[in-house]
């Protein structure tokens, strides 16, 4: 596994995002496609149809973009199938292993920034407005989701690495660490991984 100091054994052109909600994974899958000229799957869009309900041509739709030559994605929806697609094709996956500290006031600021202004999202959805955090269930409360998640990759990632040698793993443990290793990829490649003028909060 490499961390923010190492040089990548390639230019990969199949990129995976791993990270707890509030993570960043796709405003950083955005630079990275930005920077490599890869193509930006947001998989959330294609897993949410109208009124959250989860589009049944979900996993053909991932099989579709995953036999392309050239994509970034967040890593998502494994208990879902996307597992057995996606990761044998990606040569790269980051992994946004920040402080518990920094993803909770992210995810904080985003849900309620989204449910205040109800932006749409995908495919109509709005984010639930902000009582929606005194909700239970992590189902419906993504704070309680990330709570209930925030140890997943840690447990997730040996397993990974055994079950797939050929993927090239880049553990980021704070957003200074993705800042210096962003900068290592442009000063490399000569390629831009600036941040966007105006960041859409991160998953």
């Amino acid at each position: 596994m490499l961390s923010a100091d190492d040089p990548l054994p390639l230019r990969p052109e199949r990129v995976l995002i791993a990270g707890v909600s509030g993570s960043g994974k796709t405003t950083l899958a955005g630079r990275i496609g930005d920077a490599w000229g890869l193509q930006h799957v947001e998989i959330d869009a294609l897993f949410h149809g109208p009124n959250w309900t989860p589009r049944p041509e979900f996993l053909d739709d991932v099989r579709a973009f995953a036999a392309e030559d050239r994509w970034v994605t967040e890593w998502q929806y494994t208990s879902k199938g996307t597992d057995e697609i996606l990761t044998p094709r990606a040569q790269l996956a980051v992994w946004l292993d920040y402080p518990y500290r920094v993803v909770r006031s992210r995810l904080i600021r985003r849900t309620l920034a989204r449910g205040i202004l109800q932006r749409e999202l995908w495919n109509g959805n709005r984010e639930k407005g902000p009582w929606n955090l005194l909700n239970r269930d992590p189902e419906q409360n993504i704070l309680r989701w990330q709570t209930k998640t925030l140890r997943t990759w840690e447990e997730r990632m040996p397993t990974i690495s055994e079950r797939f040698p050929h993927l090239t793993i880049v553990r980021l443990r704070h957003p200074r660490e993705t800042e210096k290793w962003l900068r290592a990829q442009a000063d490399a490649s000569g390629a831009s991984t600036a941040p966007p003028k105006r960041r859409s909060r991160d998953r």
